[in-house]
């Protein structure tokens, strides 16, 4: 009697009911490594791991060169106007046709506002494909994962005034590039970016107008975490550090006093205007703040990057998105300490994780979230060839309620399965593994004209599977696979298994 839908659920929701069995094989075979350290294994990534050997092939990930792109993916980005035009101009073109709304006639206001919201839109939907294309084809898994990580940890929405505008330039320019480097560049490549300050309104703190939005997630949820001993002083404090850092998108700089002209910078929508910052004498945690202007923040993030509260907060949450959503204290406290012997260094940090036992004795551990099922699901389907349409993959994360700079609040989206294992998840994903497995899933079709070959049903029946990913399979896993009916119902039952909702 062969398994039906019903039954297989039953089997997915025993996914979020313990981890999957560990695999027989070890933990330092090519096969587990790519698929932890990257998006879900794929044949390029396997054959990549096993010509260098573990060892080379972690080196590179952590320390990675300029990512090569399959030739049909470099030329969709390419072709992004994200891609083409820098932030500054980007931004003041979107902000004209705001302008013509208000300039518009009753009539022509509908329609101005409507071609507002979607060059806005249109926008957004570029740097949430661009990010997905590097996630399925980068050669570069580690720096694309933790990409993605700092975006989680430096969390802006979408939504908020015209941050759509700005995604990509704040993922590419102040995200991706440190994602592997100096904590604390990373920190003050954040607080530098028009996307960070207007989500959280830093653009509206000024002398006699402290708004701490910023200046307390910066404390809260960036660096120190909650119960690392500030105070509400310190929030107030690292406030008034960060009034006149702002934004500004016109062409003529501020009117400035004679005495403060030379405190002002500006770089592209980044400003600080002195007009607005507050001057007088400021203590955070428990030192004065001895610089001036706004030498001022750079001394604060310098102070706040290199506490052990941050190196702890930070290394704890990385061994949670790594390893598992409880990660024992010692490895923890390992990792901050090479954190703070490091400077900082994340790539350091990383590798006291991956080469921990604890790491080697975690495979099949952790849970996916929608996105990493999601790509790793694509990655092992269709392996190098180029999807023509994210489309439904960006719906599919819609759905289960984990879309790309969705999130609302500025916390980012929970690490842990609790968050992302409720049966409603588990009938979507199987949903999803089925529209994958059959190929009917519609990442070959484009709004233009078609292929004239479309790509058929994916062949996850492959010397990959029998290879390296078998092994790992429990016996009710094995079973359900050997009663399967068709190819595609056996794809969809393998990406609907629990061992596949982990990694």
């Amino acid at each position: 009697m062969r398994p039906t839908p019903a039954t297989l659920l039953c089997l997915l929701l025993t996914a979020c009911a313990a981890p999957a069995p560990h695999s027989s094989v070890p933990p330092a075979d090519a096969y587990q490594l790519t698929n932890r350290l990257g998006w879900g294994a794929n044949p390029s990534s396997l054959q990549q791991a096993e010509a260098q050997g573990p060892n080379a092939y972690l080196a590179r990930q952590l320390h990675p060169g300029p990512a090569t792109l399959p030739p049909a993916v470099q030329q969709q980005i390419a072709a992004m106007t994200i891609s083409q035009q820098a932030l500054q101009p980007l931004v003041l073109d979107v902000e004209k046709l705001q302008a013509q709304i208000k300039t518009a006639t009753e009539d022509e206001k509908k329609a101005a506002q409507q071609a507002y919201q979607q060059e806005l839109t249109r926008l957004g939907r570029e740097a949430a494909t661009r990010h997905l294309l590097r996630a399925l084809y980068s050669p570069n898994q580690v720096q694309e994962q933790m990409t993605w990580f700092w975006l989680n940890h430096f969390n802006v929405h979408l939504y908020k005034a015209n941050l759509r505008a700005m995604l990509g330039d704040y993922e590419d320019s102040a995200l991706r590039p440190h994602a592997l480097g100096k904590f604390r560049d990373l920190l003050g490549a954040v607080a530098h970016h028009p996307a960070m300050l207007r989500y959280l309104d830093n653009a509206q703190n000024a002398a006699g107008r402290i708004n701490e939005n910023y200046a307390r997630e910066l404390l809260e949820l960036h660096t120190l975490g909650v119960g690392a001993g500030y105070s509400q002083q310190d929030v107030q404090e690292m406030a008034r550090v960060l009034t006149g850092v702002g934004v500004h998108s016109g062409e003529e700089p501020p009117k400035l006093r004679k005495e403060l002209q030379a405190d002002y910078r500006r770089s592209g929508l980044f400003e600080f205007n002195p007009n607005r910052h507050d001057y007088g004498p400021k203590t955070l945690l428990g030192q004065p703040i001895r610089s001036h202007g706004l030498a001022e923040l750079d001394e604060a993030l310098d102070r706040l990057a290199q506490h052990p509260a941050t190196a702890r907060f930070i290394s704890r949450k990385l061994a949670q998105y790594w390893l598992s959503d409880a990660p024992p204290d010692a490895l923890v406290e390992r990792m901050a300490q090479s954190f703070l012997r490091s400077n900082g260094d994340i790539a350091t940090t990383l590798q006291t994780l991956f080469t921990s036992a604890e790491f080697a004795q975690g495979a099949g551990h952790k849970f996916k979230d929608p996105v990493h099922y999601v790509v790793s699901a694509v990655r092992l389907a269709y392996g190098d060839k180029p999807v023509l349409n994210v489309g439904p993959m960006l719906n599919w994360l819609n759905r289960m309620g984990e879309p790309l700079y969705g999130r609302q609040t500025p916390d980012g989206y929970a690490l842990d399965a609790a968050a992302w294992s409720s049966a409603g998840q588990m009938a979507t994903r199987f949903e999803i593994a089925k529209a994958i497995g059959s190929g009917s899933a519609g990442l070959f079709k484009t709004d233009g004209p078609q292929p004239t070959e479309q790509p058929a049903f994916p062949q996850l029946a492959n010397a990959l599977y029998y290879r390296a990913l078998e092994p790992t399979l429990g016996a009710n896993t094995r079973s359900a696979l050997a009663q399967a009916t068709s190819p595609q119902e056996w794809n969809s039952f393998l990406l609907s298994s629990p061992e596949f909702m982990h990694r």
